[in-house]
């Protein structure tokens, strides 16, 4: 690959792109597909289990004068605390999925102005992945080739030593592990190249997401 293309000019309160609850997931399916082809190359996903450092390691790379998105999972859940709090994940799990799809996709077409790397914190595949496996709709196919990311997707292993629950992480390591398990399958299944973060520093692994882009 070519040498890294130049940061976005965005500042850190532009960075987290709002989500639209009124908006239709078909209509920000056709809008997020509109321009995907020259986008691919520079949308990259940090995935991997929850509770493993992705969170920090997305303000790092922010820090550094990235753009950077924020989980949709969480986003959605910090709106239904705040609202009627009927699409909570342990509330209504399926309701819950729809949203961060939708999330999903907005963030995607929210970002298409940025000029360089836009790092995502989990995003479209994994909130269509975790759909599929609850209700067992084939979204996957329908949005796993037609919204693609960068090629090499990094994914952040279970780290026990660091896991810990929260008012918007309820569910325990055992879940969390289940769902890095199905991530390591379905990334590959669509043609990914999924890289494993280390253990180690913040600044190590940003360094090393950085160097892998450049390969």
């Amino acid at each position: 690959m070519s040498a890294l293309p130049p940061k976005a000019d965005m500042r850190p309160a532009s960075r987290q792109v709002r989500y639209v609850p009124t908006a239709d997931i078909d209509q920000l399916n056709v809008r997020a597909s509109s321009n995907r082809i020259c986008h691919v190359n520079r949308f990259v996903v940090i995935s991997g289990c929850s509770s493993g450092g992705k969170s920090t390691l997305l303000a790092e790379l922010g820090r550094r004068g990235y753009a950077v998105v924020e989980e949709p999972g969480r986003r959605v859940v910090k709106d239904e605390l705040a609202g009627d709090g009927l699409a909570l994940p342990w509330v209504d799990a399926t309701a819950f999925l729809r949203r961060a799809v939708a999330m999903a996709l907005a963030d995607r077409a929210a970002t298409i102005a940025s000029g360089g790397w836009v790092f995502f914190d989990r995003g479209l595949i994994d909130a269509a992945a975790g759909l599929q496996h609850l209700t067992g709709e084939p979204v996957l196919e329908k949005f796993g080739q037609s919204h693609r990311y960068h090629r090499r997707v990094f994914l952040a292993p279970p780290w026990p030593e660091i896991y810990v629950q929260d008012a918007e992480r309820r569910h325990g390591l055992d879940s969390a592990i289940s769902e890095y398990s199905r991530l390591l399958e379905v990334y590959p299944s669509l043609g990914y190249e999924v890289s494993i973060l280390p253990k180690a520093s913040v600044a190590q692994r940003v360094d090393f997401i950085l160097g892998m882009l450049v390969e």
